[in-house]
């Protein structure tokens, strides 16, 4: 079976419990995570075939992370292994509406020291989508790698996944984050952005940043914005989807579930590269895709962690069926 191969940072996030008598969490309590690591944990639990590539310390908390993933039904065959740094550590705050704000003990952590070599010969061979974010790229020789991998799975025909995931607080302060994400986004396929993403983009116009993107690869942009309604843009189309509305406990993962639901969907369709401009053109057939993978990212927001989080395809179609 073809599989979505998903890379970059895997760690630990440690989210806050408990408040003292000042407001600060009595406890941090660790969850599995990363982004490209919850991406392949949510297909993995939709019922796809993930992988995951990326490299972790020889700690405890690589080992959690390995096992984590081994446990979800990711296969790990593409995880290096190294003692020259040790697994990145993220701490999570929530606010009474679910809304995550992190701090990140990242760099050194051993996530960016994976470099081409680390890939596997035949890595690419049988994936059907190679999925990255921006997390990836925030050191130069990182960000070389993610690239190189995009390139590769482009050459054995995978579908390429981009989603910026942007998180300002792991690049460095003089880092022209936009000048290292834009090459990746002209190598991606697919884009997924959140609207505050999509806004820091278009810094130069929504219009400009479209025909930025369109002079690339990109077939298909999405855009989520939480509770509101999603849009997707194609060259030649555009358009948008009322979002599910539900309690929030925790968005930590929900984007990620939300990616991970579409990616599944887009492999177990055999939708590839080059099928992509036929989709936009079936609007039934692009809007049940992205409602299945607003519900999945929609029960991601219910449940507090990452990885702990994501749903199963049966809860996503029960979800489904008990929301219009």
């Amino acid at each position: 079976m073809h599989s979505v191969l998903c890379f970059g940072e895997a760690l630990i996030d440690f989210h806050a419990e408990g408040r003292d008598p000042h407001g600060y969490p009595r406890a941090f309590v660790p969850f599995a995570g990363g982004a490209p690591a919850n991406v392949a944990v949510a297909v993995a639990k939709l019922g796809g075939a993930a992988r995951f590539a990326g490299m972790l310390g020889t700690d405890l908390f690589g080992d959690m992370l390995l096992d984590s993933l081994h446990h979800a039904g990711v296969d790990t065959r593409d995880v290096a292994r190294t003692g020259e740094a040790n697994t990145a550590l993220a701490f999570v705050a929530l606010d009474a509406h679910g809304e995550r704000s992190f701090s990140f003990y990242r760099p050194p952590s051993a996530d960016l020291l994976f470099r081409p070599l680390h890939f596997r010969t035949d890595a690419f061979n049988d994936t059907a989508v190679f999925h990255v974010c921006s997390n990836s790229m925030t050191e130069p020789l990182a960000a070389e790698t993610t690239r190189e991998g995009m390139r590769r799975a482009r050459a054995a025909g995978a579908l390429v996944s981009f989603d910026l995931n942007l998180r300002p607080a792991l690049w460095p302060q003089d880092a022209d984050a936009r000048a290292q994400v834009w090459p990746a986004l002209e190598l991606a396929d697919l884009v997924k952005l959140s609207a505050e993403e999509f806004t820091w983009l278009a810094v130069d116009g929504e219009a400009n940043m479209l025909e930025r993107l369109w002079q690339g690869n990109t077939r298909l942009l999405v855009v989520t914005d939480g509770p509101n309604p999603l849009r997707w843009f194609h060259p030649d189309a555009e358009g948008e989807l009322p979002a599910y509305r539900v309690p929030a406990v925790d968005s930590t993962a929900a984007g990620d579930a939300f990616v991970g639901g579409l990616l599944q969907q887009l492999t177990e369709q055999q939708v590839g590269p080059h099928d992509l401009d036929a989709l936009v053109a079936t609007l039934p057939r692009l809007h049940a895709l992205l409602r299945y993978a607003a519900a999945a990212g929609a029960l991601a927001v219910t449940r507090q962690g990452s990885f702990a989080s994501l749903p199963t395809t049966d809860e996503v179609h029960a979800f489904m069926a008990s929301h219009s």
